[in-house]
């Protein structure tokens, strides 16, 4: 098995999280950073083990709360907690279907950002404002939208650069076989 999708998925956490944190004009407009690290969660989350998914979420959450003004891990219990219960019951999930990578984005989508924003206000006396709502809504469309696309593109990228297992055959071709009672 080779790693280049494995790294191609950890280039573009780190390109989404330069961009949401580099690119100001959407953050100002909206007021708050949308980021797709929820959606490439999921797709870590069904597509790898969990000690990819695991090291997954801590690089990105590291990165993000380092470029953003979070405090630094502020962002990593929602991403682990969302990828963690995805993994968790993968097998419950029907990972081929569009439907459910759609709903599964949106989940994610909100889930994240409002554990994120939940966590932040831990220690501030300031409650949640009219604002989140909106926020919240945005985020989860992104991610509901980017989700299905993710899912696309990596696992394009994983029929390109994986072997494909040659399935054998207990039917040997140079055998005939005969019926009857001769």
């Amino acid at each position: 098995m080779t790693r280049i999708p494995l790294l191609l998925l950890f280039l573009v956490a780190w390109l989404a999280v330069f961009a949401q944190t580099q690119f100001p004009t959407v953050t100002d407009w909206i007021g708050s950073p949308v980021s797709i690290l929820p959606a490439l969660t999921i797709y870590a989350a069904l597509s790898h083990s969990i000690g990819i998914v695991t090291g997954f979420c801590i690089v990105s959450a590291l990165s993000l709360d380092s470029l953003s003004a979070n405090r630094l891990g502020v962002s990593l219990l929602p991403l682990f907690l969302c990828a963690f219960v995805t993994h968790a019951r993968q097998h419950l999930i029907l990972r081929d279907q569009a439907y459910a990578r759609f709903w599964l984005g949106l989940g994610s989508g909100v889930a994240v950002p409002l554990l994120t924003r939940l966590l932040l206000t831990l220690g501030a006396r300031q409650p949640l404002g009219d604002v989140v709502g909106v926020e919240l809504i945005l985020s989860g469309v992104v991610n509901a939208v980017a989700c299905p696309l993710c899912f696309a593109a990596f696992d394009r990228l994983r029929e390109l650069f994986e072997y494909k297992p040659i399935l054998e055959s207990s039917y040997r071709a140079d055998r005939q076989i005969k019926r009857g009672r001769h």
